[in-house]
């Protein structure tokens, strides 16, 4: 079940093709993260899904029917630039707004009238949108994006400029969404959130499809091989010992000292415990699972040929 299929979408600008032949399905209810490096494509692609652009060629599917611009009033969009009139107040604001996307001024006013007790919000309301910190601004502008119950909604960077404390209160709202039944891209290049929330990634990179699918069977596929051990006993015994097809690549010395060791091929994980079991005492062994921030690397770099210098 997909809420949304990207076909093979092409877009071009002049002499530069942002996107070619794009490809990935979003599954209904997921936390979907549109990764890549800066000028990717990503922008480009939430602009076509967002009907401010079209493709040139291919198709984007919304619940199985081809995307039109009736879609819109079914999408939320927090972009990462953000855009809030400066001189109106808030609650004019935000009320305008959501009657844009279809509600009642009734509704809307109740709606946001929750919002702003929930956020502690509620004396910014008569506050003109200049009066408000950038912080207080991308708060008001989350509240607008999710106000009239999106069945899609898409963050490009949604945390920057928040503290921690209203990380969390946005990451703890965005799961709560995700419960009711909303699915969520999130677009970010913090590879640390990628891990925390989604369940599906897409990288692209230089308007192509590197990687798509569920994160654990991503970081299964970049699996280095290594295992990281646990034990007490002599390092050196043990680096003296093992048989010479396991490959000590660090062993850190402590009471109970940790090593870090590189299965061969075709070496199933039994084969290093029994290896391991006559010669040191075994307190901890677990699969090494590369994280999203080195995956990312890794992909972009192999795809490129070279060093990217992204950290």
């Amino acid at each position: 079940m997909h809420l949304l299929n990207v076909k093979e979408v092409v877009k071009d600008f002049q002499n530069h093709r942002a996107l070619n032949k794009v490809s990935m399905d979003v599954p209904t209810g997921s936390i979907f993260g549109l990764l890549g490096p800066n000028g990717a494509g990503k922008t480009t692609l939430i602009r076509i899904i967002n009907q401010i652009t079209a493709p040139d060629s291919g198709e984007i599917l919304f619940n199985g029917k081809k995307l039109t611009r009736n879609h819109i009033f079914r999408i939320g969009y927090l972009p990462e630039e953000r855009g809030l009139y400066k001189k109106m107040k808030v609650g004019e604001q935000t009320l305008y707004l959501a009657q844009l996307k279809g509600m009642s001024h009734a509704e809307a006013r109740k709606k946001l009238r929750s919002w702003f007790e929930k956020f502690e919000i509620d004396s910014w309301w008569n506050k003109r949108v200049e009066e408000l910190s950038k912080g207080m601004q991308q708060k008001v502008q989350f509240i607008i994006t999710v106000l009239h119950e999106p069945e899609l909604l898409i963050f490009d960077e949604p945390f920057s400029g928040f503290d921690p404390i209203n990380v969390n209160l946005l990451k703890h709202e965005i799961f709560r969404l995700k419960d009711k039944g909303a699915t969520i891209i999130f677009s970010t290049h913090n590879m640390a959130s990628v891990e925390e929330l989604c369940d599906h990634i897409c990288l692209i990179n230089k308007s192509e499809t590197l990687l798509s699918g569920k994160v654990s069977d991503i970081r299964s596929q970049f699996s280095t091989n290594l295992i990281q051990v646990g034990f007490e006993g002599d390092p050196k015994h043990l680096r003296s010992h093992l048989n010479k097809r396991f490959e000590i690549q660090e062993i850190n010395e402590n009471r109970i000292s940790t090593a870090m060791i590189k299965l061969p091929e075709g070496c199933r994980p039994n084969e290093l415990i029994t290896e391991l079991s006559y010669l040191t005492e075994i307190h901890s062994f677990n699969e090494v699972i590369p994280g999203m921030n080195d995956i990312f690397i890794r992909a972009v770099e192999s795809a490129s040929g070279k060093k990217t210098g992204y950290e």
